[in-house]
């Protein structure tokens, strides 16, 4: 089976000081179709940098990435924004959605480039995505009348609405608390169990435990590549927070 992300010898050299910053060093991997893989890595250790390439947010300076069997290593910056839009789906740490327009439409936003759709279909496929993370009854809601964790299924939605290759994950999970970044890992984890790709940039340990393999990055080289030997499932995670709770509130009463 062709690997939904081949990167071979991928190497990342910023020129803006003085002196080269050598960012990724001869990073190789693959990735298949249906893979929850996390990047990890201390500040500095080039697991962003790798995103961006990933992403298509930035080019290598040599080495090269397929993306779906494409090579996207030697594309124009209006090719590599179509790519980004068919093949790719991002989620942020922080949310990015547009505080004056409503959930629905914050996930409408990636249809209105690229492939011309009607505006009823380009509203159901909105509907659909919600209703993929629970949030279909929240439509018509702004961001700021929805809680962190409701902001960040947003987020997923709109990143899901073009049926992307990947999805990329940026420390989704970096501005949550630990129970509402358990629930968000569990619309990760019902997400890959349909068959979605996804690549999550996390700096901790736990999180990373949700994941099926775990990707070790040091000084921009790739030092580990593991599969997760005790995979955390969140709906069981969930099930003993509330059961703690719950004995915690009969103690205290």
């Amino acid at each position: 089976m062709a690997a939904v992300v081949k990167i071979e010898e991928i190497h990342k050299i910023y020129d803006s000081g003085e002196v080269p910053v050598h960012a990724v060093r001869g990073v190789s991997l693959e990735i298949q179709r249906g893979e929850f893989v996390a990047l990890m890595g201390a500040s500095g250790s080039g697991k962003s940098t790798l995103m961006n390439l990933l992403g298509c947010l930035d080019r290598p300076t040599r080495g090269r990435y397929l993306l779906d069997d494409i090579d996207v290593s030697q594309l124009e910056k209006n090719q590599l924004a179509d790519i980004r839009n068919q093949k790719l789906g991002f989620v942020f740490q922080g949310f990015n959605l547009l505080s004056r327009t409503t959930a629905l439409e914050n996930v409408e936003l990636p249809m209105l480039y690229g492939a011309r759709r009607s505006a009823r279909e380009i509203r159901e496929r909105a509907l659909h995505s919600l209703e993929i993370v629970g949030l279909a009854e929240r439509a018509d809601h702004f961001p700021n009348q929805l809680s962190g964790g409701q902001q960040q299924r947003v987020a997923i939605a709109r990143a899901l609405v073009n049926s992307p290759e990947v999805l990329l994950a940026d420390e989704p999970t970096g501005n949550l608390d630990s129970k509402t970044s358990v629930e968000v890992m569990g619309v990760f984890q019902k997400l890959n169990d349909q068959g979605i790709t996804i690549v999550m940039v996390t700096h901790e340990l736990d999180i990373a435990r949700y994941c099926k393999r775990n990707l070790i990055l040091r000084d921009g080289r790739l030092v580990r590549d593991e599969l997760v030997p005790d995979r955390l499932v969140a709906t069981e995670e969930l099930r003993k927070l509330k059961e703690a709770e719950a004995a915690a509130k009969l103690t205290s009463a």
